[in-house]
C-alpha cells in the first residue's frame, strides 16, 4: 500500500491555515496542504515532521502534531495519514518548491476549483474544527 501524509497547521489564534499553491501535477495551480510520501517502513509522525520541515522550515519546536485520522483508499491501494497542529509561535517560513499562503479558516475549503483533492480538504479541515470546539 502506497502511503501518504498531509498536514494542517493554524496559526497561533486559529485564524489561518497554511496552504501551498500547487507548481506540478496533479493539482496543478491550486491550494494543497502540505505533506507527502510516507518512505517505506518509516515511522508515520517523524515523517510528517520531516516534510513539514522541507516544505515549510516548520520544526517540532513551533509545533506539536497530532495524528488526527487516516483516508484510505483500498481501490487505489492508498492510505493517506491526516496531521494537525496549531503553531506556538510565529515562524518564517520558507518554501521549498510550493508557494506557501495563509488562508482564512472560514474560506470553502470544499471549492474544488481552488482546492485540490476532491472536497477532503474540506472535510478534513471541517472534523479539525469540530474536535477543537469540543476540547
Amino acid at each position: 500500500m502506497k502511503k501518504y501524509n498531509v498536514i494542517v497547521i493554524f496559526n497561533e489564534d486559529l485564524t489561518k491555515t497554511l496552504m501551498c499553491k500547487r507548481t506540478k501535477n496533479p493539482y496543478i495551480g491550486m491550494y494543497n496542504l502540505v505533506g507527502g510520501k510516507i518512505e517505506k517502513d518509516n515511522d508515520g509522525l517523524n515523517e510528517a515532521y520531516r516534510e513539514l520541515q522541507e516544505e515549510t522550515s516548520i520544526s517540532k519546536n513551533d509545533v506539536s502534531l497530532i495524528h488526527f485520522m487516516d483516508l484510505k483508499y483500498n481501490v487505489f491501494d492508498k492510505l493517506i495519514e491526516v496531521y494537525y497542529g496549531i503553531l506556538n509561535k510565529e515562524v518564517v517560513l520558507i518554501e521549498e518548491v510550493n508557494k506557501l499562503e495563509w488562508v482564512d479558516i472560514n474560506d470553502n475549503f470544499f471549492d474544488m476549483k481552488k482546492y485540490a483533492g476532491e472536497g477532503n480538504i474540506g472535510h478534513i479541515i471541517e472534523e479539525i474544527k469540530i474536535s477543537l470546539k469540543s476540547n
